[in-house]
């Protein structure tokens, strides 16, 4: 879909551009054969205007043609001329065929005298696609400029907020606020072309007024308010709709978008027709920060509620931000209003929550689909998610649409690297102290340190390991020591020492047990390490423990703990029970759970079987359940207990016991009792308490995670290695994102290619520009506005030599062709933005609030600066209004019929939203505003060539 509407604007730019050139170059033709004749008849007969061309040509087609039908024709004929030449000679507005004058930055392709029309339409066809090389240039240098305002913008410092019983937290607080943000540096950075555009040409005339940067940003206002909108209202899905979240910010930029071009008309054909004054340069400009701070205003609901109350909150990309009420406007989704919260903390604590439960949501579901992956490996798919769910900046959308289009690929993919270096990241700050013995050279103990072996295993092996520098020869002595086993009865004694020589990190030594047919208890010894040689450190555990297991008994049968911790998120939990004291022979062991504090079927799922103990088996595991409740804080209970052990009967003994128990006690033997005491039976740990809460790891990685839930960084990056990495690398702008799991690993399009090498030139220039991670991002700013200006400066040139090659008004090359040039990027972002954002706010509120900003900054700055210069001079700043007065007047009366349009379909109850909604609604709506937009360019081009008179 986004590569046929890709074709769609390609082909309607190209139709555009055959027209308007078709056009000029039948007024060059007529105007060639004018200057012809004239300059035969008269000296001066170049002066006339097309009305008057059209007029004598046909006089001359029917003097050829003998139509006048007596010899006195030529002669009446010479006579007209004479006095209309004479007439047009003093004519202000005669006009001739433009002979272009030099650019600032590129080179003007000589000769311009005596161009034939092919040769015009040669240079023509180079200039244009010049400029469509140039605007995609411009395209990605401006995304580097923008992910450097993302790094500006997403600064932080640390703030106090009281929390429960007054006890202080410590958050972190973004210090650009988002509407700001969203007016100044982000308005600055899709509209940076527009507004540079404006200033240079002011600098390149000479402080003279030109048509071609207030041309391309009205022209840039109209396709943004009608296209990109109309575009962004099909490009939602069936059945699904988008809301503007930030009504009143929305109110306040588009009421400033339409007064901005109303002060334009006002300034321009009312207070002083054709002449700038200095301080109607200066108010055009001081209208920037009035609409920034308007904005503010609304956003903060400061004409409502107090100032001195500040509030913070964290939004849904986890981060602090200070003063944003932000509160969805969607009041017909959300019910009626609730009171506004005017506790900080309270406000806090449950949008944090709320973050929280949608990121333990989302592990819930990851488990329940991959029961097999540990929990690290689950966390990280869930903050891949959370990132990708996040909200997202309008930075975020542009640089997506700008990799797909260059063959970069899907920005979606940096998003799976920042969430693995987030986890890693939170695991080592986490895990700090564990390592703190690292700085030791040499450190030795056993690993494991508690071995279990039957009586009857013959020999089992040891292992001591060295950890630290390796390097050197390193030696440790070790001997056992008796406890309930003694050497020589129930295993040998031994002493020794190890060498390690250089580079050897283990040894291992084994240890003899001593086998008899004398049931006794389980019983153990020791082995430890000690004299280490110079430099080596004992480490726990330096004494192993060894337990031998009687294999002449059945087995005494218990938990190995009373109370059992784990975390709501562990999922399944293997709970261990334990066979001392001999192994011979199958048991059965029941097991069942019963409810605590936690509660079956919610907490946990209850379990209830038997355990097997096949012969010489030691350990079985009971499977528990745990349920997740998505809680933060939890802290529940459950038993689980285990019944008597009875033999399988298809053990050895199983025939011999049972007869011996049918004997009366006094009949009993010494073998008979012996064999009665060798039966299973329960220890003492019979029952066990499982307790579920979240582990205080488990709760500091959800919060870091959480925390760092931001996409800025994504956009940035660190190195130059990585920039020109990205640079040659062919990527797939894939869609799947994070639901192709199933799916082969897609590899790029034939069209990620093509558009990837078209690109290259860019791609590998602009990898030279500093990273964002160096000084925050404002060196990346301030180099990426330097090439934007230049790049911009040949774009200005370009579009200026292409109109004057064709013949063509340079406010209409700004309408067209410039305007659409520098708006198809913005077009796609909004398309991005359209489909994956909750709101509307990124389509349609960032579209208004760019118009303003774009008038008061680009042709406010650039009208100042001349206004200023002239005055200095003791001249006047003259602007004639021509067509971009016009084109300012009809901007203004579309622009409130799209809004009323758009407003309508809001509070309409069959829409009830701005973007999407009934199929048929939306079509007609887009239908209605490619209408304006088309109805605007037309119209437009019609007074520019004096069709249309006003």
């Amino acid at each position: 879909m986004q590569l046929l509407l890709k074709s769609i604007f390609t082909c309607a730019l190209f139709v555009i551009f055959v027209y308007a050139t078709a056009q000029s170059l039948l007024k060059v033709q007529e105007t060639e054969a004018r200057q012809a004749y004239l300059n035969v008849t008269s000296s001066s007969s170049s002066n006339l205007s097309q009305d008057d061309v059209h007029f004598l040509s046909r006089r001359l087609r029917q003097a050829t043609a003998g139509e006048e039908g007596d010899e006195g024709a030529p002669s009446q004929m010479d006579d007209e001329l004479e006095q209309m030449t004479k007439v047009h000679a003093e004519a202000p507005d005669a006009e001739e065929l433009r002979e272009c004058s030099e650019g600032l930055v590129l080179p003007l392709w000589m000769p311009q005298r005596n161009i034939s029309v092919g040769d015009r339409l040669v240079r023509g066809f180079v200039y244009f696609v010049l400029l469509i090389y140039l605007f995609v240039g411009v395209s990605i240098i401006a995304d580097r400029f923008m992910a450097a305002i993302e790094a500006i913008t997403s600064i932080e410092r640390a703030v106090v907020v009281k929390g429960p019983n007054n006890t202080k937290q410590v958050m972190h607080v973004r210090i650009w606020n988002e509407t700001v943000a969203n007016l100044t540096l982000m308005a600055l950075g899709s509209s940076a072309p527009e507004i540079l555009l404006s200033v240079i040409e002011i600098y390149a005339k000479d402080f003279e007024s030109g048509d071609l940067g207030p041309g391309t940003i009205v022209g840039s206002a109209a396709y943004n308010l009608f296209m990109i909108i109309a575009v962004c209202m099909i490009w939602i899905p069936a059945g699904e709709v988008r809301r503007i979240r930030h009504l009143r910010v929305f109110f306040v930029t588009a009421l400033f978008s339409v007064f901005a071009y109303v002060w334009l008309w006002l300034i321009l054909s009312v207070f002083t027709p054709g002449v700038i004054l200095v301080w109607e340069a200066i108010v055009t400009l001081l209208f920037f920060p009035l609409t920034v701070l308007w904005a503010y205003i609304a956003e903060r609901r400061l004409l409502v509620y107090k100032y001195m109350d500040k509030n913070y909150r964290v939004n849904k990309r986890g981060t602090v931000v200070a003063g944003e009420h932000d509160q969805v406007e969607m009041d017909a989704e959300k019910g009626p209003k609730q009171p506004m919260v005017t506790s900080a903390r309270g406000n806090d604590a449950e949008a944090f929550d709320e973050a929280r439960r949608e990121y333990i949501t989302l592990l819930t579901e990851l488990r329940q689909k991959y029961p097999d992956a540990d929990l690290e490996q689950l966390e990280m798919m869930a903050q891949e998610q959370v990132l990708a769910r996040s909200s997202k900046s309008r930075a975020f959308y542009r640089i997506q649409a700008t990799r797909k289009m260059v063959g970069s690929g899907n920005l979606m993919r940096k998003i799976q690297e920042r969430a693995h270096s987030d986890l890693t990241e939170v695991k080592a700050q986490l895990h700090a102290g564990d390592d703190e013995e690292a700085d030791d050279p040499i450190r030795m103990y056993f690993e494991p340190g508690h071995y279990t072996v039957m009586e009857n295993c013959g020999e089992f092996e040891v292992r001591v390991v060295r950890r630290g520098d390796i390097s050197t020869y390193a030696s440790v002595e070790y001997e056992t020591q008796d406890g309930t086993a003694s050497a020589g009865t129930d295993f040998v004694g031994r002493k020794g020492l190890l060498s390690f020589p250089p580079g050897v990190d283990e040894q291992r030594f084994r240890i003899e047990v001593i086998d008899d047919d004398v049931f006794e208890e389980d019983e153990c010894f020791y082995i430890r390490l000690f004299n280490p040689s110079e430099g080596v450190k004992l480490a726990v555990p330096m004494i192993a423990t060894v337990m031998i297991l009687d294999d002449d008994h059945a087995g005494i049968f218990a938990f190995t703990d009373s109370v059992f911790e784990i975390t709501e998120s562990v999922g399944r939990f293997e709970l261990k029970v334990m066979r001392y004291s001999g192994a011979r022979g199958t048991v059965i062991v029941p097991y069942w759970t019963e409810n605590d504090t936690a509660t079956e079927s919610k907490d946990y799922e209850g379990a209830r079987g038997e355990l097997v103990f096949e012969n010489n088996e030691s350990e079985k595991f009971i499977d528990l359940f745990i349920l997740e409740e998505s809680s933060y804080e939890k802290d529940v209970s459950f038993k689980v207990h285990i019944g008597e052990p009875r033999l399988a009967p298809d053990s050895t003994h199983y025939p011999k016991i049972k007869e011996v128990e049918k004997k009366p006690v006094q009949d009993l033997t010494e073998l008979d009792r012996i064999l009665l005491l060798s039966k299973p039976r329960n220890g003492e740990l019979t029952t066990a308490y499982v307790r579920i809460r979240e582990s205080q790891e488990f709760k500091a990685t959800v919060d870091k995670l959480v925390a760092k839930a931001n996409v800025s960084a994504v956009l940035g990056t660190s190195s130059w290695k990585e920039q020109f990495k990205d640079a040659l690398t062919v990527i797939p702008a894939d869609e799947s994102e994070f639901d192709n799991d199933d799916e082969e690993e897609e590899v790029p399009s034939c069209f990620s290619y093509v558009s990837h090498f078209i690109c290259l030139f860019w791609k590998v220039l602009f990898a030279f520009v500093p990273p964002t991670d160096i000084c925050g991002g404002y060196v990346t700013f301030v180099v990426s506005i330097f090439v934007i200006g230049v790049i911009t400066a040949i774009i200005g040139d370009a579009a200026s030599y292409f109109g004057c090659a064709l013949n063509i008004k340079d406010s209409v090359t700004a309408i067209l062709f410039v305007a659409l040039g520098t708006s198809i990027p913005d077009t796609f972002a909004s398309m991005i933005a359209a489909k994956h954002d909750e709101g509307a706010d990124n389509c349609i509120g960032n579209v208004t609030g760019s118009n303003a900003v774009n008038v008061f900054l680009g042709i406010g700055l650039a009208w100042t600066i001349a206004a200023v210069y002239h005055s200095s001079h003791g001249m006047t700043f003259n602007v004639e209004p021509g067509t971009i007065g016009f084109a300012v007047a009809l901007f203004c009366g579309e622009a409130l019929i799209a809004i009323m349009l758009i407003m309508f379909r809001r509070w309409h109850k069959g829409i009830g939203a701005e973007l999407g909604g009934p199929k048929v609604s939306k079509y007609i709506s887009a239908a209605i505003l490619v209408f304006l937009w088309v109805f605007y360019v037309v119209i437009c081009i019609l007074e520019a060539y004096d069709v249309i008179r006003v």
